[in-house]
């Protein structure tokens, strides 16, 4: 079995005060024996479009990523990064799932398939992540001595398809960080976890922005580890924090083989 954690954060616009933070919340984790860790969505810079813009660095360059690499290495832990804004060749930005191995090396990068364009019923309203970033077009995994890792970001999570394909792609363990809004995530976050792990057979990480931001956003929080067979085995609630489990899989291989959704599947055929 492995250590796996998450980190749960109320990020703001300063990178520098998101990277102390989190910077201490990794160092708790290391001592916990995590090998692995997954931050949040928008984890060092959580703002405007103007902030995002700011901030953005090229892939595998700049000052930010130099640190989140180096984070890795001196812990010697498995880093992903939920999303971090990424300047792509043409200008646009992309936000942009980094994975760091205990070497501190770059191994797998994602950039979000699904953009938040979305009206919901509380103070921010209207929300149009398109407006700031370039949706991605490719799934990832990236294969760790834990196991192979299938790669997602928080609105990624209500399209199944996803999932399956990355299930279907050789994924053990899939990683969902996320900013949930407090509305969406108190009617829909932990079912739409469970689903995912039930539906896939692996484990889901799932780790969450929570509480008040800049721009009147409000978070869910409730960062989370669903085993295959859809059980929370560790959660947060709405506060800053972090949190911890082993995760075996064995317990992928034995449900798998007891009921093997993915040889009975037939929506394939019947879609001829």
């Amino acid at each position: 079995m492995t250590k796996f954690g998450v980190v749960q954060m109320n990020s703001g616009m300063d990178p520098e005060v998101n990277l102390e933070v989190l910077e201490g919340q990794l160092k708790h984790l290391k001592a916990q024996g995590a090998r692995l860790v997954l931050t949040p969505e928008n984890c060092l810079v959580f703002g405007t479009k103007e902030d995002y813009d700011k901030h953005a660095e090229v892939l595998g360059h700049g000052p930010l990523q130099k640190k989140l690499s180096q984070l890795a290495f001196d812990l010697g832990i498995w880093l992903v990064m939920g999303s971090f804004p990424i300047r792509n060749n043409d200008g646009t930005l992309s936000t942009t799932c980094l994975v760091y191995d205990a070497a501190g090396n770059l191994r797998a990068s994602y950039e979000k398939l699904h953009m938040f364009d979305v009206d919901i019923a509380d103070n921010h309203r209207s929300y149009r992540e398109s407006d700031t970033f370039k949706s991605g077009d490719n799934l990832v995994l990236v294969d760790t001595p834990f196991g192979t890792l299938g790669l997602s970001i928080c609105y990624d999570v209500r399209f199944p398809q996803l999932y399956s394909a990355l299930r279907q792609r050789g994924a053990d363990i899939i990683v969902v960080p996320a900013a949930f809004t407090k509305v969406t995530g108190a009617a829909h976050w932990e079912v739409l976890l469970r689903a995912r792990a039930i539906e896939t057979q692996c484990w889901v990480l799932a780790a969450a922005q929570c509480g008040s931001h800049q721009g009147g956003r409000e978070t869910y929080g409730h960062s989370m580890i669903v085993d295959p067979w859809g059980q929370v085995v560790t959660g947060l609630n709405e506060q800053i924090g972090t949190a911890w489990a082993d995760v075996d899989l064995a317990s992928n291989s034995a449900i798998r083989s007891k009921m093997p959704v993915m040889q009975h599947a037939r929506l394939q055929c019947a879609m001829k």
